[in-house]
């Protein structure tokens, strides 16, 4: 059995080895999953609520060591990291309520000899893939409604940031949570997607990820016909109209840009500015942007280090295309990457155009390109000029504007004068090529529930 090395992206030294799963163990863990839903189903709801409360409580318990792994093993700064655990665990506070509130109905019927009624059913095993940038919330948003709706649950987190996963797993067993009800596997994200799509025990695999591997998983999980979910990847317009509070707009452009070193699917990959407050936007975002400080996660820090040296590679390739067609960024491409290693200094990149890398392929890393624009139709149309769907964002102080790009604009998720929309109370998703299914609000339960109907003579 060979080992993972997980490394620390801030000193790329191995904070810990553990062991991958074999094959068969994975299939044993699988059958074992199986055999706990046929007791996890009937467990009362109540109870099923309760359990999930109490591995809450724990995870605040615990709330600094979790941060503390996110931050090493995925380098963001420590408050930040402390956030994403607070966010990850509202999933489960909210879940555990939503546990209680899966709800039949009956239908009145077209003759009075016959009763119909309605109800709702754990949809069995899920197999559920989570990516890195987001240990703690990525994997909550999957297990707590997969088990507050009765299923049972096997989770594949992604090799370079294992370490949260199996420390919450760990708190979900001591919180009462059967062990074979929700367990992990240590595999590649290819072996694990075979698997789980595959497998005959397996009722539902939920992605989140890129869209090219969403692609391959929806295809080959058409075989057995599973139930999928697929959160995928996104290329975020953020248009500032001309009646924009700049510093507002700044503001939330910092709060969705440089989160996580630019390393979210949801953050702001394309910067749309009216003509008439470009200068004084780019002037002021500039400012903050290089206000911002950048080292090891844990020292007091705006911005970590991105994840490996592939992703520097990518991120530097962008900045010298943008550069390259005439592009002005605010830092040198040399002061950019001064820090070596895996961290770059973030920039701003203003005379941005629709020919630029930035423009039509997701980033994923510290820089902000800006466009400027005049007409607002014309803004929309190459804001959804896109297979994506995943993400956008506005700021406008007109409510005609701001109801018509919320009408206008195709993402499942719309930021107004907001740059951090993301809630466990609200339904999460993407249209086109940015996936199917939600997670979070009432809706995020439902991926995980089958609908029987129930016709009685009487």
């Amino acid at each position: 059995m060979t080992q993972l090395d997980v490394l620390n992206p801030a000193t790329n030294e191995v904070i810990e080895s553990i062991d991958y799963t074999s094959h068969e163990d994975i299939d044993a863990k699988i059958e074992r999953a199986y055999n706990a839903f046929q007791t996890w189903r009937f467990v009362d709801a109540h109870e099923r609520s309760a359990k999930l409360f109490k591995w809450a409580e724990l995870i605040d318990e615990h709330q600094d060591e979790l941060a503390k792994l996110v931050t090493l093993e995925g380098g963001k700064p420590l408050a930040e990291a402390k956030g994403e655990i607070v966010y990850a665990n509202s999933y489960v506070k909210w879940y555990a309520e939503e546990a209680k509130r899966v709800y039949g109905r009956t239908i009145p019927a077209n003759t009075s000899s016959k009763k119909i009624v309605v109800d709702k059913f754990p949809v069995g095993v899920v197999g559920a893939i989570t990516p890195w940038n987001f240990p703690a919330a990525m994997i909550t948003r999957k297990m707590a409604p997969a088990l507050a709706a009765g299923c049972t649950i096997v989770c594949k987190p992604a090799v370079k940031t294992p370490l949260t996963t199996i420390k919450l797993v760990e708190l979900a067993h001591e919180a009462g949570i059967p062990e074979d009800a929700i367990s992990y596997i240590i595999a590649s994200g290819r072996d694990a997607g075979d698997i789980f799509t595959k497998h005959p025990r397996i009722n539902k695999v939920t992605f989140t990820g890129s869209t090219g591997v969403g692609k391959k998983l929806i295809e080959q999980s058409a075989d057995t016909v599973k139930n999928a979910t697929m959160e995928l990847g996104g290329l975020a317009p953020f248009i500032v109209h001309k009646d924009a509070d700049i510093d507002a707009a700044v503001d939330g452009t910092i709060a969705s840009k440089f989160r996580n070193a630019g390393q979210t699917c949801i953050c702001a990959n394309r910067i749309f500015v009216h003509k008439a407050i470009a200068d004084e936007y780019v002037q002021k975002l500039t400012d903050k942007v290089h206000a911002l400080t950048i080292g090891n996660g844990l020292e007091e820090v705006d911005i970590g280090p991105l994840i490996d040296n592939e992703a520097v590679e990518k991120v530097l390739t962008h900045i010298t295309d943008c550069e390259a067609k005439g592009a002005t960024l605010s830092r040198s491409v040399d002061e950019i990457k001064s820090l070596g290693g895996n961290f770059l200094k973030p920039v701003v990149i203003s005379n941005a155009t629709l020919e630029m890398k930035p423009m039509f392929e997701e980033t994923f890393g510290p820089i902000a390109p800006v466009m400027t624009y005049e007409d607002l139709d014309e803004v929309i149309g190459i804001a959804n000029d896109t297979e994506f769907g995943l993400a956008s964002y506005f700021f406008t102080n007109d409510y005609r504007t701001g109801l018509k790009l919320f009408n206008e604009l195709d993402y499942g998720v719309i930021g107004w004068n907001d740059g951090g929309p993301s809630a466990a109370h609200a339904p999460f998703g993407g249209l086109k090529e940015s996936g199917y299914g939600r997670e979070g609000g009432t809706e995020g339960i439902e991926p995980y529930l089958e609908t029987k109907y129930l016709s009685v003579g009487l």
